[in-house]
């Protein structure tokens, strides 16, 4: 493969030199019965779908055996770990490994929810890494009845009121109890958190119903772990609904990149300081068809490998 170049003009003379890395988008189609499926980025703005918009890997845990809302983070020694929503109403959530993001370890269920009776469900789980206490952090949305403070129902939701829950690990065998994350005044859905400069900054749906919210907001801790004040950010997206928020650093700006939903697109909001937010969702494409996944940067030789 012709490898990307960018130019520098150096003394005079046109230099060629090989861009180093790209971006890799994992998502997944339709209600998430065919797997894993990837997009590539070399400027943040443009995604092009892998392997012709065909999926990578096959789900096989889980209840309904689904692979909605892939997340995936590389640890320091290379290996990428990821996690998913293997079911609407499952009480587990699925994972599985891989050296080169082609050939992955069996898939097996994390149970997450299990020993809560009336859980409901064990939606989007994301990874985040953190520095202080050296280990992994496993976080996702459930709704347990009655046990936080009620939101203004709808028909739609049908008595949902979800909170952050979390698990921590230092190598995907043995997992810490299931914990209480994060527990704000309302809905919380669709948590993920990028770390930057010396703080962790986490984007979440406010996923109140009625009046709907259904945006993204921000909040801000000096540990993956928190704790993360409840008190979070007005929304950083526009007057549509957006879910399955992911961020990334691209050059010096942060994208968040997010479902428009019930627009059957994706959008996208960047900023330098994370208080000023531009909107270029028309500025971004996508792959047809893509839902909720991860953004996140590899090395160009992983591209070309996965291009062939």
């Amino acid at each position: 493969m012709k490898r990307w170049l960018l130019f520098l003009l150096l003394g005079g003379t046109l230099v060629a030199k090989a861009q180093q890395n790209a971006y890799l988008f994992s998502y997944f189609v339709k209600n998430g019965e065919d797997g894993l499926h990837f997009a590539y980025s070399t400027d943040g703005l443009h995604w092009k779908a892998l392997k012709g918009g065909n999926p990578f890997l096959k789900p096989t845990v889980g209840k309904d055996k689904l692979m909605r809302d892939p997340c995936i983070y590389q640890d320091k020694k290379g290996t990428f770990h990821m996690v998913w929503t293997s079911g609407w109403w499952d009480k587990i959530i699925g994972y599985a490994s891989s050296n080169d993001l082609v050939n992955w370890s069996e898939q097996r269920a994390i149970s997450v929810m299990e020993h809560e009776p009336t859980a409901k469900n064990s939606w989007a789980p994301e990874i985040a890494y953190d520095d202080k206490t050296k280990q992994f952090l496993v976080f996702w949305a459930t709704t347990i009845p009655g046990r936080h403070t009620d939101v203004a129902d709808s028909e739609r939701e049908k008595g949902l009121n979800h909170r952050m829950y979390y698990v921590t690990t230092k190598d995907f065998k043995t997992f810490s109890e299931t914990k209480l994350f994060f527990n704000p005044d309302f809905s919380v859905i669709d948590a993920t958190i990028l770390k930057r400069g010396k703080n962790y900054v986490m984007f979440l749906k406010n996923e109140n119903p009625n009046p709907p919210e259904k945006n993204i907001r921000i909040t801000e801790a000096k540990s993956a772990l928190g704790p993360f004040p409840t008190k979070v950010s007005e929304p950083i997206t526009g007057k549509y609904w957006a879910e399955g928020p992911t961020a990334i650093e691209v050059g010096e700006y942060v994208y968040v990149y997010f479902d428009k939903y019930t627009q059957h697109k994706y959008g996208a909001v960047r900023s330098k300081d994370l208080k000023t937010w531009e909107d270029v969702s028309e500025q971004v494409t996508f792959p047809e068809g893509i839902r909720h996944g991860t953004a996140f940067k590899v090395p160009m030789t992983l591209l070309e490998a996965l291009q062939k």
